[in-house]
């Protein structure tokens, strides 16, 4: 009877598992045999404007481990080993722990076909060798720093790899194929196949070659200096185009793990520095539309300048006396810049620097970019007025090197600035353009007619001021140096960045480029001599390889010599520039670097003239006394003053009948004497 009941209930039981249930157990079934895998869909490439590959996917095969008790766990991690970069003590770890897990896992990406052969041979119980797109980038380090990184798993993880992640990885595909308990696929089973969709393909406003040249320079010009790091930025000033960002140290993306992780850093977007005199370049901008100076309006500037309380010290130990607007601008004047802030005042400057977009981002398509720092008027409790006053020559406010490069690039193209950007185009893997990037303008700051004016401002500071080593033969480069100090806690440091910024040609610009040198540990470390060669050979090139015509250098119809500009270079440069142009120098001061000269850049004068010459290295002015000058004509008093060392401010003609300062006062050399003439 026991056993009647007892097999009465399993036919029972049997009956409701193979009728009743049988719909949900053959569910269960299926579900269990078709286990689902996704297909990775292949990446997006990116390219660069001319559609060189810049990154792609390729499919790389991947050691995926599932459960076998038919495997010797010591025996497969020895014969793995060789193949991986892990010891076969480590591999062994990952099997025992995973065989107890009872879980499939990845065990290593990116393998070579050669590993991968070698590995299949062995024929390893639960070793599969599954191929999976892998990130791979053909230029290496080139352009690192804008296209970023993508993780073993496709993933976009920093730049524009991370940015545009939802474009680029595409949506993956699914394959379910009827597999046994150990995974194995079922002959004549089951298969369901939804395929993937790839990548949308991007297109860089970047230009590989003016990046490489850009790159090549930047690594030459950080090692030459010392520097800790560098930025080289080129710019289209008319649509906002990047078509270059250098910076170095750099890494390679194929290998990012050996890199430390500052190296990967777009500083260009992503670091904010006190930029220092280039910031002058929007002092005189505000200054100029509000038609509060021209180019001949004097001012006078002395070693330093007491103010609110504390004291603006000029880069000229001697100070630059009674000077012009437009020779403040080629000196690089901070006393000039100082009072012009001050004169202006917070309510009228702070308008002009907000519009220039400083103290917020620019809204370029890149992660992580910073906003820069501009205090609002009335947002600083202590030394408002002495604070202003040193924003006007470019301290006490911090900019990103793509914020000062947008604002110059805005004084380059009429007044109109515009927002940068690095993708010009969105392709779908067929070629078809989903999207164009056109050129957007963030705003206008000033005047068109205040642009040409600050152009020919800046076109003078490179031709007869600081930034005589950016010129280019049979180009108008405009430009301004730039050389800040480095705040610390509670001050600033001997520490210095060195800069340059412009644009070319100035009369139809086509590019602008920033170089910035953080921290060089040269003994000379201005801008106008570590930063504004870099600039010049970067921009000659570049305009060469987009085929921009030079303009014929003017032959001299007579036989009067035009003093070059000789500020910023070195004792022996200076000296053969001299020779080179029938000139003769004196030197007025010991140093290394000229930083002064009389007379000054573009003077008409006779063959053998001698040009006197200082330097920045004197650390006390040498003290000329004044010579008697009444009596003289104009044409004696220009030639007794000019080799004497001194700088001569004539009014009227004729005979001279007054003078300041008077015979015998002793004056720093390179000071202005002014002489009345009267017929």
């Amino acid at each position: 009877m026991l056993f009647v009941v007892v097999t009465l209930a399993l036919c029972l039981r049997l009956g409701y598992l193979q009728l009743w249930s049988k719909s949900r157990y053959s569910n269960l079934a299926e579900a269990q045999r078709l286990q689902p895998e996704l297909i990775d869909p292949q990446r997006g490439n990116i390219y660069d404007r001319n559609y060189e590959l810049l990154a792609r996917s390729i499919d790389a095969y991947s050691i995926h481990v599932i459960p076998s008790r038919d495997r010797d766990l010591s025996l497969a991690a020895q014969q793995l080993a060789p193949y991986l970069d892990l010891s076969a003590s480590e591999i062994e770890a990952l099997l025992v722990e995973n065989e107890a897990k009872q879980r499939n896992f990845w065990l290593s990406r990116k393998l070579s076909l050669e590993a991968a052969n070698q590995i299949r041979q062995l024929n390893i119980p639960g070793i599969r060798l599954i191929t999976r797109p892998q990130r791979f980038y053909p230029q290496g380090t080139l352009a690192a720093h804008v296209i970023g990184i993508a993780g073993i798993d496709n993933q976009g993880l920093e730049g524009i790899e991370y940015l545009y992640d939802d474009l680029l990885k595409g949506i993956p595909g699914t394959l379910k194929a009827e597999k046994d308990a150990i995974q194995r696929k079922i002959p004549g089973g089951l298969e369901d196949r939804v395929a993937p969709v790839n990548g949308h393909d991007l297109v860089l406003t970047l230009d590989a070659v003016i990046q490489y040249i850009a790159e090549k320079e930047l690594q030459t010009a950080v090692n030459a200096s010392r520097s800790s790091s560098g930025v080289i930025l080129v710019m289209d000033p008319k649509t906002g185009a990047i078509l270059a960002n250098a910076v170095y140290p750099t890494f390679d993306p194929n290998n990012y793990q050996a890199y430390p992780t500052a190296h990967r850093r777009n500083i260009a977007i992503t670091d904010q520095y006190e930029p220092g005199s280039t910031f002058k370049i929007l002092t005189a901008a505000a200054a100029l539309d509000l038609g509060i100076v021209d180019a001949n309006r004097q001012f006078y500037s002395g070693p330093s300048w007491d103010v609110a309380g504390g004291t603006v010290r000029s880069s000229n130990i001697y100070g630059n006396g009674n000077i012009t607007f437009l020779e403040a601008v080629e000196k690089s004047d901070n006393i000039v810049f100082a009072q012009l802030s001050v004169e202006m005042g917070p309510e009228r400057f702070y308008p002009y620097l907000a519009g220039f977009g400083y103290g917020k981002k620019t809204g370029i398509d890149f992660p992580g970019e910073a906003a820069g720092i501009l205090q609002k008027p009335g947002q600083i409790a202590h030394g408002e007025t002495l604070q202003w006053a040193n924003i006007g020559f470019g301290q006490g406010i911090a900019v990103t090197p793509l914020q000062l490069l947008t604002a110059v690039g805005a004084i380059a193209n009429g007044g109109k600035m515009m927002r940068p950007y690095y993708v010009a185009e969105i392709r779908d893997e067929f070629g078809k353009v989903i999207k164009r990037t056109e050129p957007e303008v963030l705003g206008q700051p000033i005047l068109p007619e205040t642009s040409k004016l600050l152009t020919e401002f800046l076109v003078s500071a490179v031709e007869n001021g600081s930034g005589s080593r950016a010129r280019i033969i049979g180009v108008e480069v405009a430009g301004k140096t730039g050389t800040a100090e480095v705040p610390m806690q509670g001050g600033y440091g001997d520490e210095r960045i060195a800069s340059f910024v412009g644009f070319a040609p100035a009369d139809d610009p086509q590019i602008a480029v920033l170089v910035v040198l953080y921290q060089p540990q040269t003994d000379i470390r201005y801008g106008g001599v570590l930063a504004a060669p870099v600039f010049q050979t970067v921009t000659e090139q570049i305009l060469d390889y987009l085929g921009v015509p030079r303009k014929q250098s003017t032959v001299q119809s007579t036989p009067m010599a035009i003093v070059p500009n000789i500020r910023n270079y070195t004792v022996s440069e200076a000296e053969k520039i001299l020779k080179e142009n029938n000139l003769t120098a004196n030197h007025l001061n010991t140093g290394n670097i000229v930083r002064d000269q009389i007379p000054s850049p573009g003077s008409r004068v006779l063959p053998h003239t001698t040009v006197n010459l200082m330097f920045y290295e004197d650390s006390e002015p040498i003290m000329i006394p004044v010579p008697n000058l009444i009596g003289k004509s104009m044409r004696d008093v220009s030639i007794l003053i000019d080799e004497l060392g001194l700088q001569f401010r004539p009014k009227g003609s004729g005979i001279a009948i007054r003078q300041t300062p008077p015979a015998g006062t002793r004056i720093p050399a390179g000071s202005v004497v002014e002489v009345e003439f009267q017929p």
